[in-house]
Formats: structure tokens, C-alpha cells, sequence
């Protein structure tokens, strides 16, 4: 995993930051530069379909637990869908 990518995760949804869905992650990230953007989008991608990044890999990077894969997994992809594909509201991550 890339460090910038770690970095976004610890910085921008660690458990302080993680529930505030105020709407301010997609333009924050949008103005970084293209390249920046594509790195995210890359990482994303790439835990997304990673079978052995799971719940205590992701709590380690933000101190947000996940009751399981599958509710992680969907969190993930929305977070992307929400960042990348114009979903209208940030997700909520559990609890």
C-alpha cells in the first residue's frame, strides 16, 4: 500500500475525522493535483478488491472498527463512489 495512500486513510477518515460527512472530502481531495487524485483513486481500488485487507488492517490505519469484511467492503466502495463517481453524500462509517 502506498504511504500516500495510508497518509489520506489516517489523515482524512482516522476515527476523529471519519464521522464528520460534512461534505468537504470530495472538493478537498478534487483540488490536490491529478496525479495526487489518481493515487487515491488507486489505492481505493486496490483494498477495495484486496481479500486480505479486512477490518484489523483498516482499524490499525484509522482506529475505526468494522463488525466484519462485508460491512467494510461496502463502506469502502461508497467512500470511492462518494469520492470518485459523483455519489451525492459521503457514507457514515458503523457506530
Amino acid at each position: 500500500m502506498d504511504a500516500h495512500f495510508k497518509n489520506f486513510l489516517k489523515v482524512n477518515l482516522d476515527l476523529e475525522r471519519g464521522y464528520e460527512t460534512t461534505g468537504d472530502l470530495r472538493p478537498t481531495l478534487l483540488s490536490f493535483s491529478d496525479s495526487y487524485v489518481e493515487l487515491i483513486r488507486a489505492g481505493f481500488e486496490q483494498i477495495i478488491s484486496d481479500d486480505s485487507f479486512g477490518p484489523a488492517e483498516y482499524e490499525q490505519l484509522t482506529d475505526i472498527e468494522f463488525p466484519d469484511r462485508e460491512t467494510l467492503h461496502t463502506y469502502l466502495r461508497a467512500m470511492y463512489d462518494y469520492l470518485f463517481n459523483d455519489a451525492p453524500e459521503q457514507p457514515m462509517p458503523p457506530g
